[in-house]
């Protein structure tokens, strides 16, 4: 979907008339990446960010050392924690 497209259809949707003056609608490429629905899941998990709700018992830090193994990577980690 275009850029005005997807802003008109917006617009209609919330009930607003605007006129909209749209400089350039950006085009994308392959040559410069990946398409999210064509990404390699390497990819995805190498630049990922993992929202994970631990069960009670086990730490943070185990949690973080069984995703390191089961993804195979070498950098895991958790950005804060609700335990006491």
């Amino acid at each position: 979907m275009k850029l005005d497209e997807f802003i008109y259809k917006i617009d209609n949707f919330c009930g607003y008339k605007n006129n909209w003056t749209i400089i350039k609608d950006s085009e994308s490429s392959d040559k410069y990446g990946y398409y999210p629905e064509k990404r390699p899941i390497e990819i995805y998990i190498r630049n990922s960010i993992i929202n994970l709700d631990k069960p009670p018992g086990p730490t943070s830090h185990e949690v973080a050392y069984w995703v390191k193994k089961m993804l195979s990577v070498n950098k895991a980690g958790h950005g804060g924690t609700l335990e006491p």
